[in-house]
């Protein structure tokens, strides 16, 4: 594949839409779900306070976290039409609106109150409204540089959790968990509200015309395939590379503690690897406006397989910070490719649905992911079978990803 070609083909002759408002409204996306993404995060912060005062099951606040990215994930769909018929400003608000009014909820009463705060309020009608609609809405202020931006707004919750989360430890241990929710819910209002209102503004990009560059007309063959095939194609790649992604972010601190390595270094891995998932996600987006996002996807998920034998083979506390970084460094920017493939391959009008549909497969991979990682372990009682499974999940995936890619080189060679 010719990198030069690519770009070269895609951009000659052709006038770009973006100006310094593109990167003000892309900063603005990046500060919104920086706060949005926050508010799961108080459950893990406090997992052993809201566990001991509903009763001692971690269980219940783990649950609530994972329901408020299921749902996040279940209602960007319905919530990308309604920003496309309402606009994007007031489905942000919405959304921030239903977040406050799931944390009051969740802290209000026992376990049924919190899940039912984060699960339908936090997740299916707040995050919801932010997440995927801000994907779409940023992808139409870019075009050259569209992969850039949309790895930037990829880093919002890496951000969030470096931010927010010594912030709330700090709140719970004054305040407790309840009163910490309280409180985030009246920030968040504060923050999210004037910041949508003032800067999201109708984007340049008409959303109802194709998208500059190679995206084929409605009903257009793509890559040779029905739209829709390729479509479940990158659906099943999101949700098979998701499955491996979720499992050291979710059981890095346990692993190690079973490998006799101390808690507190298993957290300064987990940190290692936000650390630097957020430097190379810049990189990614980057290489991403050159090869395009198909490549980037094909190419992140080899630097994981690799980082996910390197789990499984290593045992020893230096090899598990390198593989640690490895790992960061390999799938950070896979997400925010799989928003860039869908706006090459497909028609600007249909972006409203089709980057939902692969952004709920891809959060439903992560959470099966975590899922899956925790249930080996409670069969087996070590997790190499684990990884193992994460192994061959992400073969799978990047089988699935090279027959596009190879599609796609033989319709760009033929141009």
């Amino acid at each position: 594949m010719s990198t030069a070609s690519y770009a070269e083909r895609r951009w000659q002759g052709r006038a770009s839409i973006e100006t310094r408002t593109s990167w003000t409204v892309c900063l603005t996306a990046l500060g919104i779900a920086a706060v949005s993404f926050a508010a799961p995060a108080i459950t893990v912060v406090g997992l052993k306070s809201i566990a001991a005062e509903l009763g001692g099951e971690r269980s219940v606040p783990a649950l609530a976290y994972s329901l408020a990215w299921l749902g996040a994930s279940f209602g960007g769909i319905p919530m990308g039409r309604i920003a496309e018929r309402f606009g994007i400003r007031t489905t942000v608000i919405g959304g921030a609106v239903m977040i406050a009014i799931g944390l009051v909820l969740a802290q209000s009463g026992g376990s049924l109150a919190l899940l039912a705060g984060y699960g339908v309020f936090v997740g299916l009608l707040g995050n919801s409204g932010i997440n995927a609609p801000l994907y779409i809405y940023v992808s139409r202020w870019f075009d050259r540089r569209r992969g850039t931006a949309l790895a930037l707004i990829g880093s919002g919750s890496s951000i969030s959790a470096a931010i927010w989360a010594p912030i709330f430890a700090v709140s719970e241990a004054h305040f407790g968990w309840r009163h910490t929710m309280l409180l985030f819910a009246a920030v968040e209002l504060a923050l999210i509200l004037p910041a949508a209102a003032i800067t999201l503004g109708p984007a340049p990009e008409p959303v109802g015309a194709d998208g500059p560059g190679i995206a084929p007309r409605p009903g257009a063959p793509v890559l040779g395939l029905k739209p829709n095939t390729v479509l479940a194609g990158l659906m099943c790649a999101g949700f098979l590379c998701c499955v491996p992604m979720a499992m050291p972010q979710g059981h890095i601190v346990a692993f190690c503690g079973d490998l006799g390595i101390p808690p507190s270094q298993g957290a300064a891995m987990l940190s290692v690897l936000l650390g630097c998932a957020f430097v190379s996600r810049q990189f990614w987006g980057w290489a991403a406006d050159r090869i395009g996002g198909l490549w980037t996807i094909f190419f992140g998920s080899v630097c994981q397989i690799t980082a996910m034998i390197g789990f499984l083979l290593t045992q020893n506390e230096a090899g598990l910070f390198a593989v640690s970084a490895w790992f960061g460094l390999g799938f950070s920017g896979i997400i925010p490719a799989y928003v860039l493939a869908v706006r090459e391959l497909f028609p600007a009008s249909e972006a409203a649905w089709r980057v939902p549909s692969v952004l709920l497969f891809s959060g439903s991979g992560m959470a099966f992911g975590g899922w899956l990682a925790g249930a080996i372990y409670d069969t087996v009682g070590f997790y190499a079978a684990a990884f193992a499974a994460g192994i061959a999940f992400n073969a799978a995936h990047l089988i699935l990803v090279g027959s596009l890619v190879w599609r796609q080189h033989r319709a760009t060679a033929a141009r």
